[in-house]
């Protein structure tokens, strides 16, 4: 049981499918940065000095509160629909990413595909009659 689960451990995808993964978290925390230290504050500035991340709206408690965090802090019910527009833009930048990508392997594998195949060598026997055939034409 261990011989097969240490080949299966090892098949060369399931090695890429766990890079994948680890290159995946990666990129979600850089394009979480990217909306939420990039792309956010530029567009709260053009909106009236809004932060995108402390738009909620209180469900139960007083308000208002600064943040999200105060809101929680003190027992507040909120629905954080600014951490959601964030989450939202997060999810089309990697959509558009990965369309990218895949848009780029299928053509890659289009080209491949469309490459004619090489000739197929003739069998050994005709070669050798072929071989034959010069000899005696040289003769």
């Amino acid at each position: 049981m261990l011989q097969e689960f240490k080949e299966f451990a090892l098949k060369g995808n399931v090695v890429d499918m766990a890079v994948g993964i680890v290159i995946g978290g990666a990129f979600g925390t850089i394009i979480s940065s990217l909306v939420n230290d990039i792309i956010m504050p530029p567009i709260g500035l053009l909106l009236g000095d809004v932060d995108f991340a402390n738009i909620m709206l209180i469900l139960k408690g007083e308000g208002p509160y600064p943040s999200v965090e105060a809101a929680q802090e003190a027992g507040a019910v909120t629905m954080n629909v600014g951490l959601f527009v964030n989450a939202v833009i997060s999810f089309l930048i990697v959509a558009w990413a990965l369309f990218i990508v895949i848009k780029g392997v299928n053509k890659m594998k289009r080209e491949e595909e469309a490459a004619p195949p090489a000739p197929a060598e003739p069998p050994r026997n005709e070669v050798l009659l072929e071989e034959i055939r010069d000899l005696l034409a040289k003769s």
